[in-house]
Protein backbone atom coordinates (compact mmCIF):
# COMPACT_ATOMS: atom_id res chain seq x y z
CA UNK A 1 0.00 0.00 0.00
CA UNK A 2 0.96 3.17 -1.11
CA UNK A 3 1.77 5.85 1.96
CA UNK A 4 -0.30 9.17 1.64
CA UNK A 5 -0.07 11.33 4.33
CA UNK A 6 2.52 13.16 6.18
CA UNK A 7 5.00 12.38 3.34
CA UNK A 8 7.49 15.34 4.38
CA UNK A 9 7.87 14.05 7.63
CA UNK A 10 11.25 13.91 9.39
CA UNK A 11 11.94 10.01 9.76
CA UNK A 12 14.42 10.88 12.12
CA UNK A 13 12.25 12.75 14.95
CA UNK A 14 9.07 10.17 13.97
CA UNK A 15 10.21 7.11 12.83
CA UNK A 16 10.08 5.41 9.66
CA UNK A 17 6.99 3.08 8.32
CA UNK A 18 8.06 -0.40 7.71
CA UNK A 19 4.11 -1.30 7.14
CA UNK A 20 1.49 0.28 5.79
CA UNK A 21 -1.94 -1.65 4.80
CA UNK A 22 -5.55 -0.82 5.15
CA UNK A 23 -6.26 0.54 8.95
CA UNK A 24 -3.04 -0.98 10.26
CA UNK A 25 0.50 0.73 10.24
CA UNK A 26 3.58 -0.06 11.71
CA UNK A 27 6.72 2.37 12.75
CA UNK A 28 10.09 1.96 13.80
CA UNK A 29 12.23 4.60 15.59
CA UNK A 30 15.78 4.36 17.20
CA UNK A 31 16.33 7.28 19.68
CA UNK A 32 19.08 9.66 19.17
CA UNK A 33 21.17 11.95 21.58
CA UNK A 34 18.89 14.88 20.47
CA UNK A 35 15.95 13.17 22.24
CA UNK A 36 17.32 13.30 25.42
CA UNK A 37 15.61 14.97 28.04
CA UNK A 38 18.92 14.91 30.85
CA UNK A 39 22.21 13.54 31.35
CA UNK A 40 21.51 9.86 31.59
CA UNK A 41 19.87 9.61 28.43
CA UNK A 42 16.00 9.66 29.25
CA UNK A 43 14.08 10.33 26.11
CA UNK A 44 11.55 13.05 26.18
CA UNK A 45 8.12 11.47 25.89
CA UNK A 46 7.19 14.24 23.29
CA UNK A 47 9.35 12.18 21.08
CA UNK A 48 7.61 8.70 21.79
CA UNK A 49 3.70 10.50 21.70
CA UNK A 50 5.41 11.50 18.09
CA UNK A 51 5.98 8.04 17.01
CA UNK A 52 2.32 6.93 18.35
CA UNK A 53 0.89 9.93 16.65
CA UNK A 54 2.73 9.47 13.47
CA UNK A 55 1.90 5.78 13.31
CA UNK A 56 -1.68 6.86 14.29
CA UNK A 57 -1.88 8.66 11.29
CA UNK A 58 -0.62 6.53 8.62
CA UNK A 59 -3.10 3.64 9.84
CA UNK A 60 -5.87 6.55 8.33
CA UNK A 61 -3.49 7.33 5.29
CA UNK A 62 -5.86 9.94 4.05
CA UNK A 63 -3.64 13.28 2.64
CA UNK A 64 -6.05 15.69 5.30
CA UNK A 65 -6.11 13.50 8.14
CA UNK A 66 -5.41 15.35 11.55
CA UNK A 67 -4.92 14.69 14.87
CA UNK A 68 -8.18 15.77 17.24
CA UNK A 69 -7.02 14.54 20.85
CA UNK A 70 -5.23 11.83 22.12
CA UNK A 71 -5.72 9.51 25.52
CA UNK A 72 -2.08 8.08 26.01
CA UNK A 73 -0.36 6.32 29.03
CA UNK A 74 3.18 5.80 29.34
CA UNK A 75 4.50 2.93 30.83
CA UNK A 76 8.06 2.67 30.58
CA UNK A 77 10.85 4.70 29.94
CA UNK A 78 13.11 5.57 26.78
CA UNK A 79 16.54 5.77 26.27
CA UNK A 80 18.58 6.58 24.05
CA UNK A 81 19.71 4.39 21.56
CA UNK A 82 16.76 1.92 22.10
CA UNK A 83 14.87 0.94 19.34
CA UNK A 84 10.92 1.74 19.33
CA UNK A 85 8.51 -0.20 17.42
CA UNK A 86 4.65 1.52 16.99
CA UNK A 87 1.69 -0.68 15.97
CA UNK A 88 -1.54 1.39 15.25
CA UNK A 89 -4.81 0.25 13.78
CA UNK A 90 -7.95 1.77 12.87
CA UNK A 91 -11.23 0.53 15.72
CA UNK A 92 -13.65 3.07 14.54
CA UNK A 93 -14.75 5.22 11.47
CA UNK A 94 -17.52 7.49 11.57
CA UNK A 95 -18.26 10.47 9.23
CA UNK A 96 -14.64 12.41 9.12
CA UNK A 97 -13.79 10.80 12.92
CA UNK A 98 -11.58 7.75 13.13
CA UNK A 99 -10.22 6.28 16.39
CA UNK A 100 -6.83 4.60 16.16
CA UNK A 101 -5.35 2.27 18.56
CA UNK A 102 -1.74 2.31 19.14
CA UNK A 103 0.63 0.67 21.46
CA UNK A 104 5.23 1.37 21.39
CA UNK A 105 7.21 -1.40 22.40
CA UNK A 106 11.02 -1.66 23.08
CA UNK A 107 11.30 -5.06 22.49
CA UNK A 108 8.98 -6.97 24.23
CA UNK A 109 8.17 -4.19 27.12
CA UNK A 110 5.36 -1.60 26.09
CA UNK A 111 6.06 1.64 26.59
CA UNK A 112 2.81 3.50 25.56
CA UNK A 113 -0.65 2.52 24.85
CA UNK A 114 -2.95 5.14 23.51
CA UNK A 115 -6.22 6.05 21.45
CA UNK A 116 -5.60 8.69 19.44
CA UNK A 117 -9.18 10.54 17.68
CA UNK A 118 -8.58 11.99 14.33
CA UNK A 119 -10.34 13.57 11.67
CA UNK A 120 -10.39 13.66 7.96
CA UNK A 121 -12.21 16.90 6.80
CA UNK A 122 -13.15 17.79 3.58
CA UNK A 123 -9.76 20.53 2.82
CA UNK A 124 -6.26 21.04 4.61
CA UNK A 125 -7.11 22.77 7.70
CA UNK A 126 -5.30 25.98 7.01
CA UNK A 127 -7.41 26.74 4.34
CA UNK A 128 -9.75 28.46 6.45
Amino acid sequence: MRQNTHLRIDTALCGTPVELSTGRAVVKLTTSPAMAADDRGLVHGGFVFGLADYAAMLAVNDPLVVLGAATVRFTAPVAVGEELVAEAGLVEEEGKKRLAEVTVRREETTVLTGTFTCFVPPRHVLDT
